[in-house]
């Protein structure tokens, strides 16, 4: 599968904007992707207490529609983040989109300090297949939680797609924490970041990275916009699995009631 990670700067509270952005991602990335990668929240930016009720769609808005539009007309798969309005609750949403296809959708669980208030946090975590793979999504803080990943584990992923939002000093963290997410869950790990500056003087990060199973780290990108591509072998979960699989020699599962939905969705409800 070939992966390209769309690292780009975006405009808090600026929707027209970073849609516009993500359509041209869309309309030039790279022949032969299958599935392109856009940062935490980058349809609406950081929205505030005072805006969100302004600037969040729903899944079914004209934002995500436009997006999915675009992702048809090359063949593509696109995991994007926005604030999402769902009858007047707000989330942090994730989704991914298989052409115009909704696969995934997905709340974080984890809300950084900037995100109370503004946003209620998700119930549950979820996988889903694209082309015989199991995918999982998370948002930004959620993989500083061995469980966000390991809840995913559980759900048989074998790709973990991050959309990140994060910004400085924590670039460190985070090149920390996706790589033993990976190395913990022997998945493939692809994590997309935001960079230059937003509201308030924050400072994005950049470092979107690709992980293998094993936790070594196969791309790594700056500090500056870019567009990173990649192609994952599958076969490599293999390797990483054959002599030992963590997830069959812990001792302790993760609490929660597991879903199993006839489309190939899963889900793992969070008690």
């Amino acid at each position: 599968m070939q992966v390209e990670l769309a690292q780009l700067t975006g405009r808090d509270g600026d929707t027209a904007h970073n849609l516009a952005q993500a359509l041209e991602a869309i309309a030039s990335c790279q022949a032969g992707t299958r599935l392109l990668v856009f940062p935490e929240t980058y349809l609406t930016g950081f929205p505030t207490a005072d805006n969100i009720a302004a600037l969040a769609e729903p899944l079914n808005g004209p934002s995500l529609t436009a997006i999915g539009q675009a992702a048809a007309a090359r063949g593509l798969a696109v995991a994007i983040g926005f604030a999402e309005n769902d009858g007047g609750t707000f989330y942090n949403t994730t989704v991914l989109l298989d052409g115009q296809n909704l696969l995934l959708s997905y709340r974080k669980t984890h809300l950084w300090a900037s995100d109370r208030g503004v946003f209620t946090p998700g119930d549950r975590y979820a996988t889903a297949l694209l082309d015989g793979v199991r995918v999982g999504l998370l948002v930004c803080f959620d993989i500083e939680f061995p469980e966000s990943a390991r809840a995913l584990g559980e759900l048989g992923a074998e790709l973990l797609i991050v959309t990140n939002g994060n910004m400085d000093p924590y670039g460190p963290t985070h090149r920390t924490a996706i790589m033993a997410r990976a190395m913990e869950n022997q998945a493939y790990a692809v994590m997309s970041n935001r960079v230059g500056e937003g509201d308030g003087g924050l400072v994005f990060a950049g470092g979107s990275a690709v992980v293998d199973p094993n936790g070594s780290l196969l791309l790594e990108a700056g500090r500056e916009p870019c567009r990173q591509s990649i192609t994952l072998d599958f076969q490599r979960l293999a390797e990483a699995r054959r002599d030992y699989r963590y997830l069959e020699e812990r001792r302790i599962p993760l609490p929660g009631t597991r879903v199993d939905h006839a489309n190939g969705l899963r889900e793992l409800l969070i008690p």
